[in-house]
């Protein structure tokens, strides 16, 4: 199913690796049969919960080895983008989880308590799984109070196994619909998590195959930077609105695709 053009994949991962914690078909298999047919392959995810040394981690629990450069987050783009915007030591009030953290931390940035929140130099909201009335109220005065606004994605669910639950998009539109300001966005579909994952390859937009279950995301961001693109049917988005957003290839999942 996949082209021969084709030399690299990018991957998201829920919904086409995992639902939650709970893998989708034979991982290992699936992963075999990527590395006999020569393709490199990089994870692009919207989630930046974990670091990528946790992905790693997680990965192997499922019986896939990979390096943590082999992934690349949200908050990974975030970071990027906003060293280019902020000087090191800028004070950030935070509304997420470790991975976030840690990027910020590492190009230099200081993380903020809520307790500190009105010191705030920028504002960065992603999935937050301890987000409480007043985080979001901080983050509300603060961008009232016109500071920059961040957030690594703007997806309105997230999937599990037993279907699907609020993700960063729903919690990010009630700070925009308190403020009527909308963020600036680092993950899919803006390109810059496929243009840190190109570098990583090594490969070009027209042998890089970008793999996700959600057109108006992954699919979309794909195509924003010129990739083909494979929509997978294993998480989010359903089969009769592929129509509209024209990818390049459609399969059951991840193992059909590289059969």
């Amino acid at each position: 199913m996949i082209p021969s053009t084709i030399k690299a994949l990018i991957l998201d991962m829920d919904g086409v690796v995992w639902k939650g914690d709970a893998p989708i078909g034979d991982l290992p298999a699936t992963f075999k049969r990527i590395r006999e047919r020569g393709l490199k392959f990089v994870f692009a995810t919207n989630n930046g919960t974990k670091t990528p040394d946790e992905y790693k981690e997680k990965l192997k629990e499922l019986g896939v080895e990979i390096q943590a450069d082999q992934v690349v987050t949200s908050a990974l783009g975030i970071a990027f983008l906003m060293a280019q915007k902020h000087p090191k030591g800028t004070k950030i009030f935070l509304i997420g989880e470790n991975g976030m953290r840690a990027a910020l931390e590492e190009k230099g940035f200081e993380i903020l308590d809520v307790e500190n929140a009105a010191q705030a130099e920028a504002v960065v909201m992603g999935i937050d799984r301890s987000i409480n009335f007043q985080k979001v109220a901080e983050a509300t005065l603060l961008v009232r109070a016109g500071r920059p606004f961040y957030t690594t994605n703007t997806d309105r669910t997230f999937p599990t196994p037993r279907g699907e639950i609020p993700g960063s998009g729903s919690w990010l539109s009630v700070v925009i619909s308190a403020t009527g300001i909308e963020p600036i966005v680092a993950g899919k579909p803006f390109p810059y998590l496929m243009e840190l994952s190109l570098e990583r390859l090594g490969t070009s937009k027209e042998e890089t195959l970008v793999v996700g279950d959600r057109l108006e995301t992954d699919i979309a961001a794909g195509k924003s930077v010129g990739c083909p693109t494979a929509f997978v049917l294993s998480g989010v988005s359903k089969l009769e609105e592929a129509r509209d957003w024209e990818p390049s290839i459609i399969a059951d999942s991840l193992a059909k695709l590289v059969e």
